[in-house]
């Protein structure tokens, strides 16, 4: 007995199933593991996958969360795949699946003052990050229409780099130099001395968001770092992007672009940002190391040859918005090592060349007690004077002079066994200005104080002084001056300039000071 059942009916029932299970039908793009290990998988039947879309590992071994992966090589017959997470848990055969996201991280003010890795996962036990705003890690850089010029001071509280090479908001400025000699401490202390108290938060850089991208470093260096920001009160604006050593190279590689893309948010958003990238030479490590097993032509140093792109799609992010735009900004600090001093090598050269200046800090100095020891003859900013308050470009412009004649005639004085009095003076005021510029860390001076402290060594008050108790000297009459006449720092501070009443009123209390010092 044959039953005539009607197509609509039939229909009918199905959608009655579909509905009882409260389900919705979608397809999916799903595909399968040929080969994984070393943070690669190469994947089969991902026709549709885009570049740089996350994919999503279905692993009977791993239970607590998903494994993720991000599509790279884009093949004929196959894609390339880097694994963000424990690729030993993943076989051949095992299913994958397109989600249709670009790779993206959470942003906003909820991951201020937290420790994440480079998903934005938090890493500081401090629960969740509760944000629905996303953002992919790689993001177009502003053109020139969205734009301005770079006219703002970052502070950094350093008085050699605040007085020679200045670093305005919006600026890229790399920091270059062999390993241990300082490049990481001079971030710290940036980041030390930024604030987002309102004004009068004790000389302190006010409203800037820091994003410290930590690549490749020792675990146990990144906890002291963290530590030391939570001792100075600075990890309550600060965002810590921890990818260390023993992280897998795809985390190292999209570390930079996540901390990146956490402070576009706020420049977006018409705040100021600062991002710093510890550092680019390791980076560049864990994309090499990518590439080659991603079967990628090496070139120089077994380098793709897409690593320029690679760091200035990275640093052209980096900009001072227009106006129109809120006037917010991202300022970025890239790291780069050095090997015994070649700052000729590859990586070094690619990212002098997308930067707006470098800060070299050089071995020599830095074993001779100069602390920062940054070199000044091949240390350069690009925007200059624009970047300093009129009263640090009144007392700077002869420091570098000063400076520069200093270390040509210390030179010539080494093989010169009588020196005239104008020479011996020039001598004199050199030592002086050096002593001057060192700086104890994690001790970041107001840019008013340093602005005292140049003033007063660029006009020969320090000139008498034996050369041994030039710091101890300047140390209290700084203390003096804030202490005991605050008047002199407050009109720096409103004017931002040296005008004659101020030089006059510096001139009475430091000869009244002088009088009665008897260091």
């Amino acid at each position: 007995m044959t039953q005539n059942i009607k197509p609509a009916e039939i229909t009918s029932i199905i959608q009655q199933e579909i509905n009882k299970y409260d389900t919705k039908l979608k397809m999916e793009t799903v595909g399968t593991i040929l080969q994984v290990g070393d943070g690669i998988a190469r994947l089969w039947g991902l026709d549709k996958v885009m570049y740089a879309e996350l994919v999503e590992f279905t692993s009977t071994q791993y239970h607590s969360e998903p494994i993720f992966g991000m599509a790279l090589s884009l093949e004929e017959d196959n894609v390339g795949c880097v694994v963000l997470g424990d690729d030993t848990v993943l076989k051949e055969g095992d299913e994958v699946k397109a989600t249709g996201r670009i790779a993206q991280v959470p942003v906003g003010p909820a991951l201020v003052g937290r420790v994440v890795n480079a998903l934005g996962h938090p890493l500081d036990g401090k629960g969740p990050i509760v944000t629905d705003e996303y953002r992919p890690i790689e993001g177009r850089s502003p053109n020139v229409v969205q734009r301005q010029p770079v006219k703002e001071p970052l502070q950094t509280g350093w008085i050699a780099i605040d007085s020679m090479i200045p670093i305005g908001r919006g600026q890229r400025e790399l920091i270059i130099g062999d390993r241990q000699t300082g490049k990481t401490a001079l971030t710290v202390d940036t980041i030390i001395n930024q604030s987002t108290e309102p004004t009068g938060s004790g000389g302190k850089e006010e409203g800037v968001v820091c994003i410290y991208v930590a690549i490749g470093q020792k675990a146990s260096t990144i906890a002291s770092i963290i530590d030391t920001l939570e001792k100075h009160g600075a990890m309550k604006y600060t965002i810590v992007v921890s990818a260390s050593a023993s992280d897998p190279a795809p985390l190292l590689y999209i570390a930079p672009y996540a901390g990146c893309a956490m402070g576009e948010y706020f420049r977006d958003n018409k705040q100021h940002s600062l991002v710093i990238y510890d550092d680019l030479s390791k980076h560049a490590a864990a994309y090499r190391q990518l590439s080659l097993l991603l079967r990628r032509p090496p070139g120089r140093e077994a380098y793709p040859g897409d690593i320029f792109n690679l760091h200035s799609r990275l640093l052209e992010r980096a900009s001072k918005l227009s106006d129109e735009l809120g006037g917010g900004s991202l300022t970025a600090l890239p790291i780069v090592e050095t090997q015994a001093g070649d700052v000729s090598g590859y990586i070094p050269t690619n990212v002098i060349s997308i930067t707006d200046g470098q800060i070299y800090l050089e071995p020599d100095l830095f074993y001779a007690g100069v602390r920062p020891a940054i070199n000044v003859g091949i240390s350069v900013s690009r925007v200059g004077g624009s970047a300093q308050i009129p009263a640090m470009k009144q007392v700077a412009g002869r420091l570098r002079l000063d400076l520069a004649q200093y270390r040509e005639l210390a030179t010539f004085a080494q093989f010169a066994s009588e020196l005239d009095k104008t020479t011996q003076s020039q001598l004199t005021r050199g030592e002086r200005l050096v002593e001057i510029l060192k700086q104890p860390q994690y001790q970041p001076m107001p840019v008013e104080e340093q602005i005292i402290s140049i003033w007063l060594g660029t006009n020969g008050y320090l000139d008498a002084l034996p050369i041994e108790k030039v710091r101890t000297f300047m140390d209290s009459i700084r203390s003096f001056i804030t202490t005991q006449h605050p008047g002199i720092i407050e009109s720096i501070k409103r004017t931002r300039k040296l005008d004659m009443q101020t030089i006059e009123n510096m001139k009475k209390v430091v000869e009244e000071y002088t009088k009665d010092y008897k260091g």
